[in-house]
């Protein structure tokens, strides 16, 4: 059979049998994968720890009829133990997983998108900001590269410069009151400024935010996000 190599990002593992694993894979060049690791939970297995959630592999692979098969792993980014052991990092990664997972399909590769999830989960295991916050800064990035950019500055329907005080996922962000359908509610400028600045990367901002307003603010991606992928992202809610 046919063998690839690719290095690729473990999103999910599923118990297969008494030893195997199902993997979900998020790979540079393949797109999404899934896999069977054969043999990975025996205690004996060489690289059962390289494949748990959130960890970054060079992967080989051979080409089965329904999962691929992993043939050798080596170990690329050691993310998945930091991840874990906290909480909210654990939830926000999973945020991230779904969110790639609905992104990036099978045999759509995907570069960009494979690098921004590589990045956001080494800063989410170094604990270089809030894991809410670098959650919510990876989802209006993958986003704005999906095709669906965020407007904060602008409104999203006429263009219309300035700081506008309503906000619709459905239109694409900030709509003037001109624009603004019936029962689109205000929102306060300054969650609003932090949506600008977590697309932007503006962590000088971000990271000394009020919590209240960062929470408010995680909202208003929380409505856009879910919006766009056309389904509820579980552990957004999670708590």
């Amino acid at each position: 059979m046919p063998t690839y190599r690719d290095d690729a990002v473990v999103l999910r593992t599923q118990k297969l049998g008494e030893a195997d694993r199902i993997l979900t894979l998020l790979t540079r060049q393949h797109g999404q994968v899934r896999a069977v690791a054969k043999g990975v939970r025996r205690t004996s297995s060489k690289f059962g720890a390289r494949l748990e959630p959130f960890m970054v592999v060079d992967a080989q692979l051979y080409v089965g009829r329904s999962l691929d098969i992993v043939q050798q792993v080596d170990q690329v980014g050691t993310y998945g133990a930091a991840i874990a052991a906290d909480y909210d990092s654990f939830l926000a990664a999973n945020a991230m997983a779904e969110a790639a997972l609905r992104l990036v399909g099978e045999d759509d590769p995907q570069e960009k998108q494979f690098f921004l999830l590589v990045g956001a989960l080494r800063s989410l295991s170094r604990a270089e900001h809030s894991p809410q916050a670098t959650r919510d800064s990876y989802l209006l990035r993958a986003l704005g590269l999906a095709g669906w950019p965020i407007q904060t500055e602008a409104c999203a329907q006429c263009g219309e410069p300035g700081a506008h005080a309503r906000f619709s996922p459905q239109l694409g962000g900030v709509v003037c009151d001109r624009c603004a359908p019936a029962g689109v509610p205000r929102a306060d400028p300054q969650p609003i400024a932090l949506v600008g600045a977590l697309l932007a990367g503006d962590w000088a901002l971000v990271d000394q935010a009020d919590p209240g307003d960062l929470d408010r603010a995680s909202g208003l991606i929380a409505a856009f996000a879910q919006h766009h992928l056309e389904r509820a992202v579980r552990s957004l809610g999670a708590r």
